[in-house]
């Protein structure tokens, strides 16, 4: 469900520029948001991805005139547009979910060699549980990968002052700052009071253009003075990280990062002893902070989000005699959200009582909507690939993966952003036809262009269906980048053959006719593609509510 900015005073707390502030129960991602405009950001860029989406939501809902937010192709294209507002020496954040910077990964490792002028905070949203993704993966290792700073809030408020903070430290470093957020922090509400707000910058040329420009001979100065810098970073690092040394750890630490902290604290008061405690909300992993703890500790416990990434720094940083504990232990599960029980198991105490309620209630897998045209695009597949027993239906990331469900069961893959085409094309060159690939006109200009262009180039045997709903449907409804009026030039422009693309209004009253069209365009020996156009079912509710 798409949650829009919805602040809610709760209590006075603080005097700014003559008004009274208040605090106000925020998601995280409002809080980023509001910590970006209140930091002075000249622009934000995005691709819309859960957990992500709702900090631009806010941005484009809350901004003052003069910044610009704005949607984009994909998360490759924002964070460039991002990078030149930073070359300009202005501030910017662009957001996105843990795969996106995957996508992003080619400018994001790159710009830590730039001379970074403006802050330019990449704000993550991770997924661990994959709720809404593919995968679990945990984004610090990819700031680890770039030698660039990270920062982990654990609550709205430390979202609001450590997006703040990024700008000021991606400044001080020159390289791009990673704000690390989770699922519950992105979607959970704390409070959040707002300091008064910094004025924008204006735009100015870089004196050395060099420091932007890498060839080779520029990328191996610049490299090497990221490398030199790795120790300031770290410093910095320990500064920030906050020790609690116990005189009644009885030689217990337990190291928390993120959101940990707080499934920690909730099960502290059953101990019945303090252990010393680090919290560490930054990175590169504070290394002196971590040697303190050991040194008045036998054993330590390390909670985190994500992927065992502290427990395996102390490997490197202490010797053996101390016992170490986490997921890579099996003290923590190695997969899933962290929760405040899995943390008091994992510090030893017994479950809390429970009742047991036994409600045998039904599975409710999720379903297309009632009135969704992909109904009928699937009903339209299945008809047309009926009697081939090597036919083969690759997908994509949309509401139409959900095609993968009864009752239709109608496609065998999805694995990443525009994948379906480039699959479809390899299933067919490995022996399986007809071979269909089902993607959605957001993707489509996300990630399905290039592998179209390479099944033009090659006439792939293999036919394409795009399904125009007009809408990034699965984030929220926001407005596809081009109209689907646009897609047609672009495919014909690309070199599709003219006689083998139809662009057809996917109703039910014509699935039968339709079916035929895709019959024949699968025996065609060669590349043919199909947009199935129709407005989603839920866009059209929320246009004709807002005429």
């Amino acid at each position: 469900m798409h949650l829009g900015p919805s602040p809610r005073t709760v209590k006075q707390m603080t005097q700014t520029l003559g008004q009274v502030e208040t605090a106000r129960m925020l998601l995280g991602d409002e809080a980023v948001a509001l910590g970006a405009i209140d930091a002075g950001v000249a622009a934000v860029y995005a691709y819309p991805g859960t957990p992500s989406t709702e900090i631009t939501e806010t941005v484009l809902a809350a901004a003052p005139p003069g910044v610009i937010a704005s949607w984009t192709a994909n998360e490759k294209t924002a964070y460039e547009a991002a990078l030149g507002v930073s070359m300009a020496g202005r501030r910017a954040l662009v957001a996105m979910k843990h795969v996106g910077l995957n996508v992003a990964a080619d400018p994001f490792v790159n710009s830590a060699l730039v001379d970074i002028a403006g802050g330019l905070v990449v704000a993550v949203a991770d997924d661990p549980g994959m709720h809404s993704s593919q995968n679990e993966q945990d984004s610090r290792h990819l700031a680890d990968f770039a030698r660039i700073v990270c920062l982990e809030p654990a609550s709205s408020q430390e979202a609001y002052d450590m997006t703040r903070e990024a700008f000021e430290v991606s400044e001080r470093f020159h390289v791009p700052v990673l704000l690390r957020l989770v699922t519950r922090i992105a979607h959970g509400r704390s409070e959040v009071v707002r300091s008064p707000a910094l004025l924008s910058r204006p735009a100015s040329k870089r004196e050395r253009p060099a420091d932007w420009t890498l060839l080779p001979s520029n990328a191996r100065r610049l490299w090497h003075g990221l490398l030199e810098m790795q120790d300031e970073m770290i410093a910095w690092s320990d500064r920030h990280a906050v020790l609690d040394l116990s005189s009644d750890d009885r030689g217990l630490g337990v190291i928390t990062t993120g959101i940990a902290r707080n499934h920690y604290l909730e099960n502290l008061p059953d101990l019945g002893f303090t252990p010393s405690h680090l919290h560490i909300a930054s990175y590169p992993v504070p290394r002196d902070a971590i040697r303190r703890l050991a040194d008045s500790v036998d054993r330590i416990l390390v909670l985190e989000e994500g992927y065992p990434f502290v427990e395996r720094s102390l490997a490197g940083l202490l010797p053996t005699r101390w016992s170490v504990m986490g997921r890579r232990s099996g003290a923590v599960p190695a997969d899933g959200e962290l929760t405040p029980d899995t943390v008091r198991a994992a510090l030893g105490l017994l479950p809390r009582p429970r009742f047991p309620i036994d409600l045998a209630l039904p599975g409710r897998p999720p379903q297309l909507c009632k009135g969704c045209p992909h109904h009928d695009s699937y009903a339209m597949v299945l008809g047309a690939i009926e009697g081939f027993e090597d036919a083969v239906v690759t997908a994509d990331i949309g509401c139409y993966t959900l095609g993968a469900l009864p009752p239709y069961e109608a496609i065998e893959s999805c694995v990443c952003m525009g994948a379906s085409i480039g699959m479809a094309r390899g299933a067919s060159d490995a022996g399986l036809r007809p071979a269909i690939a089902v993607i959605g006109d957001s993707t489509f200009l996300h990630s399905g262009v290039t592998p179209l262009m390479d099944a033009v180039a090659a006439d792939t045997d293999m036919t394409v269906l795009i399904l125009d709903n007009d809408t990034v449907g699965m984030t929220g409804q926001q407005d596809t980048l081009l109209p689907g009026s646009r897609l047609e030039p672009i495919i014909a422009g690309i070199g599709v053959d003219p006689a083998h693309l139809h662009v057809v209004e996917m109703t039910a009253k014509a699935v039968d006719d339709l079916t035929e069209l895709l019959r024949k365009e699968m025996a065609h020996p060669g590349l043919s593609v199909i947009v199935a156009a129709k407005e989603c079912v839920e866009a059209l509710k929320d246009r004709r509510k807002r005429s």
